[in-house]
């Protein structure tokens, strides 16, 4: 796993959690691709794991930029607000 994260380094957090899709939805100050590794971080929340898929308004992009509301499957439960990193 990861080392802590400074919190100037997120990439973004999560401002919903769809539990029924495993989705989280994502609000970026950074570019994210799929294929980028990243680490959820929250209170109860620490999973680090590769971008497989994402959407913009139910369409599948490979890349959203600062400023997108992003659909992001994920494998494992996070919170709203939990905060995205990108792993190196």
């Amino acid at each position: 796993m990861s080392d802590e994260h400074d919190a100037s380094e997120a990439i973004g957090r999560v401002t919903h959690w769809y539990a029924h899709l495993s989705v989280a939805a994502l609000q970026l100050t950074a570019p994210l691709a799929v294929g980028d590794r990243i680490h959820i971080k929250g209170h109860t929340t620490d999973l680090v794991e590769t971008v497989r898929s994402m959407e913009i308004d139910h369409r599948n992009v490979e890349r959203a930029e600062p400023g997108d509301d992003v659909a992001l499957a994920v494998e494992g439960h996070v919170r709203e607000h939990d905060v995205i990193f990108r792993e190196v």
